[in-house]
């Protein structure tokens, strides 16, 4: 069981998001990292997808490609075990406009009700100890091809799913989420390649 800061579901990650979001006319990337907690990988690689994923946002040029930076970023902190997560004020102080996230946030709460109903702790041993490295090393795969996606059309709604899937699958201890997510990076990375080819 999560504790009360812990994050175990997705609509608790949108509800945070929601509640930055209703400040200021611009929301820094800063402010809803600290709203969603910078102790764990899971739910800035959740949030990383999110993103990526969602209309009106996940569209405007450069958004997938810096939040793949964001996700390689903390990525590398995990491997080396780092028990806060730092990042640079360029990515920290990166805006976007409040009523473009709202619009996402909402777009994002059907399916997100959905998903959590879906979601349980099983095949734990892909998203701890060192099944978690396997599915952390997947999600620097997704967020280095970024760039790429951005180039052939729709592949980084592809990626961004497949990171929003494994941070949901780590947040909620969901093994067999991850092998989805997997899939998904796999097919996607497969649609790249092709076009790029």
């Amino acid at each position: 069981m999560a504790d009360n800061n812990e994050l175990s579901n997705l609509e608790q990650l949108l509800d945070r998001i929601d509640r930055v979001a209703v400040a200021d006319e611009r929301v820094s990337v800063g402010r809803i990292l600290e709203a969603i907690g910078l102790r764990s990988f899971g739910p800035i690689v959740l949030f990383a997808g999110l993103i990526t994923l969602a209309p009106l946002i996940g569209d405007i040029p450069g958004v997938p490609t810096l939040f793949a930076l964001l996700v390689i970023l903390t990525a590398g902190q995990l491997l080396f075990r780092r028990q806060h997560i730092w990042l640079p004020g360029w990515i920290t102080c990166r805006t976007m406009p409040q009523d473009k996230l709202r619009k996402g946030l909402k777009w994002m709460r059907g399916p997100a009700s959905k998903i959590d109903r879906l979601t349980r702790p099983r095949l734990t041993a892909l998203v701890e100890g060192p099944g978690l490295l396997v599915t952390s090393a997947a999600c620097v795969v997704v967020a280095l091809a970024m760039p790429a996606m951005e180039i052939v059309p729709f592949s980084a709604n592809g990626g961004g799913a497949a990171l929003t899937a494994f941070g949901v699958a780590m947040i909620s201890r969901d093994g067999a989420l991850a092998l989805f997510a997997l899939v998904t990076t796999a097919a996607t990375l497969g649609i790249v390649l092709t076009n790029l080819m």
